[in-house]
């Protein structure tokens, strides 16, 4: 049962959410709003972004300051509001598809500027709530409405692109790890800077019942068994690491931030005009 500080975050009037019975995106907020309150976080100092899917029904459950913008653009929209008011929380949950697809040029270039953003990217390797369609997550040979006979297209790493482009904090959990989560999202919203916490979720009505996890109980197994934590992967064979998922917290660095650059930005040209 939630505390009470947890709940006093929810809109419990929304509720019955609608996501599907044992969707692992209930668990991803749950760890959120826990996070938030460890952190002593003020609801109307803090925002919520999402764009289109069924992780981004989350900021409708949020009461805070939320914001449901358009698919893939929420990153956006999330740079906006923490470019005209710095001192506000800025929280960016999205989908494998929503982050990676329409919305991958968004997420590499917040990674590259480091704005003091948190991106929560709730993979379930499917775009869950258009058909099941493969997304740029889906693992090679598994199955969606648009690839009948396996995926041929390498998948995306979501930690290494984000890593790879800048974040100054990149973090990956399961589902079946909520303490993990929490854990990395504390992290991660503490962090000055770009911060990505990818969250391996499932999707068991589009993507479970096509690759033989069609129960909730059978991803959370499946997330148990084939997660590896990044220290002990270091020392593993590429062979042994066929088909596991590595978790941990990848990236941890100091870097000048965005907003701080900016403002230093204006001062100087100010000065220079003076």
């Amino acid at each position: 049962m939630p505390s009470q500080e947890v709940l006093n975050w929810l809109r419990t009037r929304f509720f019955p959410h609608i996501w599907c019975p044992g969707c692992g995106h209930g668990i991803i907020m749950h760890a959120l709003l826990r996070a938030l309150v460890d952190l002593g976080k003020k609801k109307e100092e803090t925002v919520i972004a999402s764009g289109i899917g069924c992780s981004s029904r989350m900021p409708g459950y949020i009461d805070a300051c939320t914001l449901h913008t358009t698919h893939g653009r929420s990153l956006a929209f999330a740079t906006g509001v923490k470019l005209a008011n710095p001192e506000l929380t800025v929280i960016d949950v999205m989908g494998d598809g929503d982050c990676t697809a329409i919305g991958g040029n968004h997420f590499i270039h917040a990674c590259r500027r480091n704005i003091d953003i948190t991106a929560i990217v709730m993979n379930n390797n499917i775009y869950g709530m258009t058909g099941g369609q493969a997304s740029p997550t889906t693992p090679v040979g598994a199955y969606a409405t648009t690839a009948p006979y396996g995926v041929l297209d390498v998948p995306f790493d979501i930690c290494k692109l984000a890593a790879g482009a800048g974040a100054s904090y990149v973090a990956r959990a399961t589902v079946a790890h909520p303490l993990l989560i929490e854990k990395y999202v504390r992290n991660a919203v503490s962090k000055k800077g770009f911060a990505v916490v990818e969250v391996v979720t499932h999707c068991h009505t589009q993507f479970g019942r096509k690759n033989k996890r069609p129960r909730p109980i059978d991803n959370i197994n499946f997330f148990k068994d084939n997660s590896v934590m990044n220290n002990k992967a270091s020392n593993m064979t590429p062979e042994e690491l066929q088909g596991k998922i590595v978790i941990g917290e990848f990236v941890n660095i100091e870097l000048p931030e965005y907003i701080e650059q900016y403002k230093n930005l204006i001062e100087e040209v100010g000065g220079n005009r003076g």
